[in-house]
């Protein structure tokens, strides 16, 4: 007997943004001075990845504002106009992030606990970075296209900031300073402090399009790690040793976690230079072909980007592996928004979704990078 499978269509879109965009002069003053001296690498970070602003969930005294489970439950709450019989409603709810307010108990319960309309219902937490929002994306596509939920909440949400504040590293400065007169933190520490932003989007998802307006027909879902074949590129709570293994938090002392940074987030940004564009472009060439997809048939390509560095070097890819998409066709909204890891790619589907320009048969591509160990998702979308 041959199984059905239901379409699914992401019926509404919603954002939150805690608090006013903050300006690239303004982020020291949220998140502090290293040592008292303003940071020598700041200027060169935001050069090259083209951000003008981003968002923080904290006071210019560097004191929190809100929780990544209060963002998230509030993104849910404006695209369901915070209405408790649609709150209600809700079959499943799936929360991407890479920043979590806490090890246990898990996001997605959190979220939950801030929406006490809602039912005991099925709640999960992927796991990840960049890739976090689109595994919640994908948990929930399948579990609709398969009949166990009728409609789902998926998010992708980041409170970055937390771990972006000078504190984290001031220990390991002072050190420094007491060793070598030289308290500067390595460019590996302080490349992200200057990129990433905190913000929450949601998505709701239905086995029934709109009866008015658009909807976004969910075609397909695919992703894919080369965690087999590279080391760690991006990585927090943990020390890259010689060999490129990661020696854990939990194997250090509290002392030494403090003094060597360890909860900081770290990119080996020449792994990164040298891995994140090809690899990408391996499996985005294999699903034109196994998707019978031609680049052509592309209304919006929506990537998403950690820094505006990579932008020339996506598109030179895309020719050279025969998949070419013009700069007209592309959404990113980078220098607006800030890096928002997981929920970065929600937030360019919310804009799309919102476009006047819309017209039903377009189609939407989705590709996410995740550097941390190399991890992609890609995912097609038709506007109806």
């Amino acid at each position: 007997m041959k199984m059905e499978f239901n379409e699914v269509y992401i019926t509404k879109t919603a954002t939150y943004f805690p608090n006013e965009p903050v300006s690239n002069d303004e982020m020291e003053e949220f998140l502090g001075l290293i040592d008292k001296n303003p940071s020598k690498s700041k200027r060169i970070v935001l050069r090259n990845n083209g951000i003008r602003r981003r968002f923080y969930a904290l006071t210019r005294e560097g004191k929190p504002t809100h929780t990544n489970a209060e963002m998230t439950a509030n993104a849910i709450r404006n695209m369901l106009d915070n209405d408790p019989e649609q709150i209600k409603a809700i079959d499943l709810l799936v929360c991407g992030t890479s920043s979590p307010d806490q090890i246990m108990p898990s996001h997605a319960v959190m979220v939950h606990g801030e929406l006490p309309e809602s039912r005991s219902i099925e709640v999960v937490s992927p796991s990840g970075v960049c890739c976090a929002g689109m595994h919640a994306f994908k948990y929930a596509f399948m579990s609709i296209k398969t009949g166990s939920a009728h409609n789902a909440v998926a998010t992708g949400s980041e409170r970055f900031s937390a771990a972006l504040k000078s504190e984290i590293f001031e220990e390991e400065a002072q050190k420094l300073k007491q060793l070598e007169e030289n308290p500067y933190i390595g460019f590996e520490k302080e490349f992200l402090r200057w990129m990433l932003s905190d913000g929450a989007s949601s998505f709701l998802m239905s086995d029934k399009k709109n009866e008015s307006g658009f909807s976004l027909r969910v075609e397909w879902i695919e992703g894919i790690s080369y965690a087999n074949e590279k080391e760690a590129c991006m990585y927090m709570g943990g020390e890259k040793l010689k060999d490129g293994k990661l020696k854990s938090y939990l194997d250090y002392s509290p002392a030494e976690v403090q003094a060597r940074s360890i909860m900081s987030i770290k990119q080996d940004v020449k792994l990164l230079s040298e891995n994140i564009v090809p690899l990408g472009g391996l499996m985005l060439t294999r699903l034109f072909k196994e998707k019978g997809l031609n680049p052509s048939d592309v209304d919006y390509f929506l990537p998403h980007m950690s820094s505006e560095f990579f932008r020339t070097k996506i598109f030179d890819q895309l020719e050279k592996n025969g998949t070419p998409i013009p700069y007209e066709k592309w959404v990113v909204n980078l220098g607006s928004l800030g890096n928002v890891g997981a929920g970065s790619v929600y937030f360019m589907v919310d804009e799309v979704f919102h476009s006047k320009d819309l017209k039903k048969g377009q189609k939407i591509l989705l590709l996410v990078p995740e550097s941390s160990r190399f991890s992609y998702m890609y995912a097609l979308l038709t506007v109806c």
